[in-house]
């Protein structure tokens, strides 16, 4: 009786978490549009709007271990309502702000180093407790809404703060932020943290040093070598992957001279794919071996990072490259999610509960971390050596450290019962491997 009232309350949790998710998500793009467009807009600067990116960038990736710590430490729906708090706190000072004053550049950077903070301990803290709202089963769908979510805000974001900016003032982008993080907060505050907690009491305790407690996480890190060798290839995917966030846009526009007005549409692909493969997941069974999925994934993402330099080599008409690129953003949405949430799945499931959330924290901090270091080496390399030269070398490292990171051999010693039916080796991405 007590397991089927608390399976209830985990389908509550699972579609609380997705609408809560959308909600602040779909919240956090509309706000993200409208501060990008009036920062331009203001300034006509891309100095001044690196510059915020930058206040998004650099907080999550210097206290990314501090929130996995604390996450570790205190009861993680404390930490999830003080976030979210926090958040509707710092866009309602920048309301009043504006309010008062016209809103200035210092006063968006501002705001955003605090938005971000806080986005990033409420963040942490959900992240390491997903196995704790729902049953194990259900945590492949519980990751999946989570990826639906942010595929849903990714594609309807733009679209919504398209239609506003213009026709409503900033101050409305900041009430639609505002509204959003509260109808979050007060969801999030109706759900139980602990239903599917395996410890007897929250930790609380605090003797123990920050940067003790630091180490301790890469610790329990050599006792987990396949999520320790999971960690290493995130690290190397995001520098790589950098190669194509930072080109696609220069390698449409300056080199195949694509119009701009179709370059939403390509990039609006990559949303829609994510989408479709966020509905695969939450319709299908568990995937029974993770690891050698998200493999296949990993190598075939390799491999379609060198089939985007076809047209760089070969000549296409403007409707060919507009057609193909749709296709390969598309596929290059799809396998990013095909890659990420078995890993996530089996991330939840097999770190310990009192470690979970300093290895997310730390998974944040490097997957974060190199993301302006990529861009960086990659926005000097595409003013230097031709696209098709970086794309190449980038497939070619992705499919090598896919090989070398995730062997065979360490797939069978994980699955022993793939050695008695080695043809099950063999079965297509999309059977239930």
């Amino acid at each position: 009786m007590v397991e089927i009232v608390k399976k209830r309350r985990a389908t509550y949790h699972l579609y609380t978490f997705l609408f809560s998710k959308m909600i602040s998500a779909l919240g956090a793009n509309v706000y993200s549009f409208g501060i990008s467009m009036y920062i331009l807009s203001i300034t006509g600067s891309a100095l001044s709007f690196a510059a915020n990116l930058i206040f998004s960038i650099i907080p999550r990736v210097i206290l990314s271990p501090i929130a996995g710590i604390l996450a570790d430490r205190i009861p993680k729906k404390v930490m999830v309502l003080v976030g979210q708090g926090g958040t509707v706190l710092t866009i309602s000072g920048l309301l009043l702000y504006s309010l008062l004053f016209d809103i200035s550049i210092v006063a968006i950077y501002i705001t955003t180093f605090f938005y971000t903070i806080c986005s990033t301990f409420s963040g942490i803290a959900f992240s390491a407790s997903i196995a704790n709202l729902v049953d194990e089963e259900r945590i492949q769908k519980a990751m999946s809404f989570n990826q639906l979510s942010i595929s849903v805000s990714g594609i309807g974001g733009p679209i919504v703060g398209g239609m506003l900016f213009g026709f409503v003032s900033m101050e409305w982008f900041l009430f639609i932020n505002i509204l959003s993080y509260i109808i979050a907060f007060l969801l999030e505050a109706t759900m139980n943290f602990k239903l599917y907690t395996n410890q007897l009491e929250e930790p609380t305790s605090i003797e123990e040093s920050m940067l003790q407690s630091f180490k301790e996480g890469f610790t329990y890190l050599k006792t987990k070598p396949v999520i320790l060798r999971i960690l290493i290839v995130s690290l190397w995917l995001n520098l790589f992957l950098s190669s194509v966030s930072v080109g696609i846009n220069f390698i449409l526009v300056e080199i195949l001279k694509v119009e701009y007005s179709l370059i939403g549409f390509i990039e609006a692909a990559a949303a829609i794919g994510m989408l479709f493969i966020s509905l695969y997941f939450a319709a299908r069974t568990n995937v029974k071996y993770p690891l050698q999925f998200s493999k296949r994934a990993l190598f075939m993402l390799g491999i379609l990072v060198g089939v985007m330099t076809i047209p760089l080599i070969f000549h296409f008409s403007s409707s060919a490259i507009f057609i193909y690129f749709l296709a390969v953003m598309f596929s290059f949405g799809c396998l990013t999610v095909l890659t990420n949430t078995p890993i996530m799945v089996m991330m939840q499931k097999d770190v310990d509960e009192s470690y979970r959330g300093r290895i997310f924290g730390i998974l944040e901090m490097m997957a974060m971390g190199l993301m302006p270091i990529g861009s960086l080496i990659f926005g000097i390399l595409y003013d230097v050596l031709p696209a098709q030269i970086i794309l190449l070398f980038c497939s070619a490292s992705l499919i090598i450290i896919t090989l070398v990171a995730i062997p065979r051999s360490l797939i069978m010693s994980i699955y022993p019962n793939l050695k008695k039916n080695t043809s099950e080796l063999e079965q297509p991405l999309f059977k239930n491997t």
